[in-house]
């Protein structure tokens, strides 16, 4: 390498320089940072001490912190059900309406958009009993039965903050799952006609076959997403009744404002959680795929 290659290296190696320096400062350190705080004890870098691996044993036997897992999880399981198949419905019906297609995508690609704090005082507003939106409405058609107090009934909350989300946060899988959809070419469904296929036939032999590499990324995403969702529970419940909503990175956060080190050690102990479900989920793609 001669000395003109090396300046026009280095003359092209700082073009990225800054973009490179900036990446670093915000995600690189504080991703090594968290692990070494993940070794300490204290609330301030000044007042540290180091405790080893006593913060992830402590981990271990604090039913509290995977409790909130638990609800965590639990919303999951709404958003890897209720809300993905709405998705696949409103996509498969979408990908059929070729002239209003794209004013469907406009419409359900709105909520995403919004802020998770602007739904969730929307919802919120909604859902009290004063001034009770929602149970008016209800008593109005004649359902005074399913009147509830929503957000502060530990009975209701959680499930209520679980359709909230699944409303909100639908439209990304919807967009995901048709444009699957699109790539699937429409010879193969002619083919099937013609050998007789009925409608759920050809869903069941053509679309779910070629459409499990997009079903596994859309649940990969809808777990990463649900499982680290802070923003919408904390407008629309705030962690309530009697922490009945406070999913797992509310508690991190509520954890780091006085023990900076326990808190880095939970956020990580729910990093290789999820890190191990997105292996396991894309080891399951290949094996489906193969078949």
């Amino acid at each position: 390498m001669n000395a003109r290659s090396l300046t026009e290296d280095l003359k092209s190696f700082s073009f990225v320089l800054p973009a490179l320096a900036i990446f670093a400062f915000f995600y690189i350190v504080p991703f090594f940072y968290t692990f070494w705080l993940a070794l300490h004890q204290g609330t301030g870098v000044s007042q540290l001490t180091f405790v080893g691996l006593d913060n992830f044993k402590n981990i271990i036997g604090d039913g509290a912190w995977w409790s909130s897992v638990g609800r965590s999880f639990y919303i999951s399981l709404w958003a890897l059900t209720f809300q993905n198949l709405l998705a696949l419905f409103l996509a498969l019906a979408v990908d059929r309406a070729v002239r209003t297609g794209n004013i469907y995508r406009v419409i359900f690609f709105l909520l995403p958009i919004l802020s998770e704090v602007i739904i969730g005082l929307l919802i919120r507003r909604i859902l009290l009993p004063s001034p009770g939106v929602f149970n008016h409405f209800l008593e109005q058609i004649g359902l005074s039965a399913f009147v509830r107090d929503w957000l502060n009934d530990s009975r209701y909350a959680l499930t209520t903050l679980a359709v909230t989300h699944c409303w909100r946060g639908f439209a990304w899988g919807f967009i995901i799952l048709l444009a699957g959809l699109q790539t699937i070419p429409q010879q193969l469904y002619e083919a099937a006609r013609i050998d007789g296929a009925n409608a759920w036939q050809r869903f069941t032999k053509v679309t779910v076959p070629l459409l499990i590499p997009v079903i596994c990324m859309v649940i990969i995403l809808t777990i990463l997403g649900t499982v680290q969702l802070i923003g919408l529970p904390m407008a629309l419940t705030r962690g309530g009744p009697a922490n009945a909503t406070t999913l797992a990175v509310m508690k991190i956060l509520n954890e780091l404002r006085n023990y900076a080190g326990y808190a880095s050690a939970q956020g990580i102990v729910l990093g290789l959680i999820l890190v191990a479900i997105s292996f396991s989920m894309m080891k399951i793609s290949k094996r489906l795929n193969k078949v």
